[in-house]
């Protein structure tokens, strides 16, 4: 792969309290939009499923009525947006695919408004207070890489915890991996619970980068809704580990972050894990577990 330079990325963290309307979320990413855009960047990227406050924390079919198509009403907001700024942008939606059918689905949107990307959340948590397996089909449409203003990997979420994932999107060239977020702390749990939460979450994040030589991008929301406090901590980190740039975990935040694509090959030179993967062993990949019938 050919380096390109540089890429100047805008991460948009925010809150989405229960009651904003779609309008006033939509409202609010634009408003911030248009600071990181003025910042410079060239390339912004929304949290999991910005429209609204993360409604998987209960079953209720009423939600489905949240999801729109795509295209849609959301995404030629977007489209407007792109072209207004000159920017490309990727954004998490509630997809109705069909009657019934619905996904957590990324897209990315070119600076002229095109959606010239998708993917649909392949991994589905159900936990309590993250029931998206009630709503989300998983995603059918692989690991995608959108060649924009860098070679951009859509991951989501739940997805940010199988190195599988993010493996598979670097082999495919992403450049940068984006993970839309919205994760956080139930009401009732310690604050070692919590403290340990969220270090292994940015540990995972730091980890992908390190061991695929890319960018890693995550964008998580803050506030209160209902039982979880989101913790915010979006960040962006270089193909060695670094945090090079991070929000706070308790307030809205523009984060826009010079992001140098020839460190991907120079760090992949000096720690050349893709060389050096054993391909003909890894078969085991595909089994659950590797017991007696599958050794």
């Amino acid at each position: 792969m050919t380096a390109r330079g540089s890429v100047r990325i805008g991460l948009v963290q925010h809150a989405c309290p229960i009651g904003q309307s779609r309008a006033e979320c939509l409202a609010s990413f634009a408003g911030m939009a248009r600071n990181a855009a003025g910042r410079g960047a060239q390339l912004i990227a929304t949290q999991e499923l910005f429209t609204g406050h993360y409604f998987p924390q209960v079953e209720d079919s009423a939600n489905m009525n949240l999801a729109e198509s795509i295209p849609g009403p959301t995404t030629e907001f977007l489209g407007g947006l792109a072209r207004e700024l000159k920017v490309e942008i990727t954004a998490s939606l509630f997809e109705r695919r069909a009657p019934g059918l619905y996904h957590n689905t990324s897209v990315y949107l070119d600076c002229a408004g095109q959606i010239i990307g998708k993917y649909r959340k392949m991994h589905i948590p159900e936990d309590p207070r993250f029931y998206e397996k009630f709503y989300f089909a998983p995603g059918d449409l692989g690991w995608q890489v959108v060649d924009g203003v860098a070679r951009s990997g859509l991951l989501v979420c739940w997805d940010q915890w199988y190195p599988e994932a993010a493996r598979l999107t670097a082999l495919a060239g992403a450049e940068v991996i984006f993970y839309p977020t919205a994760i956080g702390w139930w009401h009732g749990e310690t604050e070692a619970d919590k403290t340990q939460q969220r270090d292994a979450w940015i540990t995972m994040h730091r980890a992908h980068a390190i061991a695929n030589g890319v960018w890693v991008a995550a964008i998580n929301r803050v506030g209160v809704e209902a039982e979880l406090k989101f913790w915010g901590s979006s960040m962006i980190i270089d193909p060695g580990g670094t945090i090079v740039a991070e929000a706070p975990v308790d307030q809205p935040a523009v984060l826009v972050h010079e992001c140098d694509l020839g460190r991907i090959e120079e760090l992949r030179r000096g720690w050349p894990f893709l060389r050096d993967r054993r391909i003909d062993a890894f078969g085991g990949l595909t089994s659950r577990l590797l017991d007696a019938a599958t050794r």
